[in-house]
């Protein structure tokens, strides 16, 4: 029998459900936050600068980053930097964008990276563990008064749905299936698993539904799929 008190999926003998990294460039609010989290999150490691957390991104493969926008380093690209050179190094890595800032740049930023939610810093622990959670299993989480900016700015507001619509019929029937449980964050494998296709018949599909929408990564992706809420 696993000891619980050294059994790496336990925290003080709770399961752990969810692994995360905590990325701020201030101590103590990662102490803070640490503190705070849901015992059944475990976490991976931290880091302060983006460098750092490309690095221990990429050397744990946590589920969730909880990702600062605002960091020193690298290139001065911030955590939308830290989301573009890690994500392909961390393919079932997902981002969550928690910020002191509001202003509209910063989110839209951060999203058009790849991030799958924006939280302000004014969120209780038990907010951050509940939107880690939400992001893991699929759904994009943004703080309310910020979700208009998304809506905005990738283009989902009325009036837009036969754009929508138009997007859409570029796609076959699979590929559509596909495509939205590619943008839930979902494995090759897991989607091969629920289609009954093979994984090299997913990889087909999503390299055909990114060149058709004309996009680049599976974060981007999963950012139009956001908007657009066909998640």
């Amino acid at each position: 029998m696993t000891d619980p008190t050294t059994d790496p999926t336990t925290v003080a003998g709770i399961p752990c459900d969810l692994t995360v990294v905590i990325v701020d460039d201030h101590s103590i609010f990662r102490s803070g936050l640490r503190s705070e989290l849901d015992p059944a999150l475990r976490v991976l490691g931290e880091a302060a600068t983006v460098d750092e957390a490309i690095a221990v991104v990429v050397a744990t493969q946590p589920r969730v980053v909880l990702l600062d926008v605002h960091l020193p380093g690298g290139t001065g690209g911030g955590g939308a930097e830290v989301i573009r050179a890690a994500a392909p190094q961390a393919p079932s890595t997902l981002f969550l964008a928690l910020s002191v800032s509001d202003a509209a740049d910063d989110v839209v930023t951060v999203i058009r990276a790849g991030a799958r939610g924006y939280i302000t810093k004014s969120a209780s622990g038990a907010e951050v563990s509940d939107a880690a959670r939400r992001v893991a299993g699929g759904d994009a989480v943004f703080s309310p008064r910020l979700a208009g900016f998304v809506l905005d700015a990738f283009g989902a507001v009325a009036g837009e749905t036969a754009a929508t619509t138009d997007e859409l019929d570029r796609l076959s029937a699979r590929e559509q299936e596909v495509m939205r449980l590619i943008a839930r964050g979902y494995a090759y494998k897991e989607v091969a698993s629920a289609l009954f296709i093979s994984p090299k018949t997913v990889e087909t599909h999503v390299s055909a539904v990114l060149r058709k929408l004309q996009l680049s990564s599976r974060h981007e992706l999963t950012a139009w799929a956001t908007a657009r809420k066909l998640l």
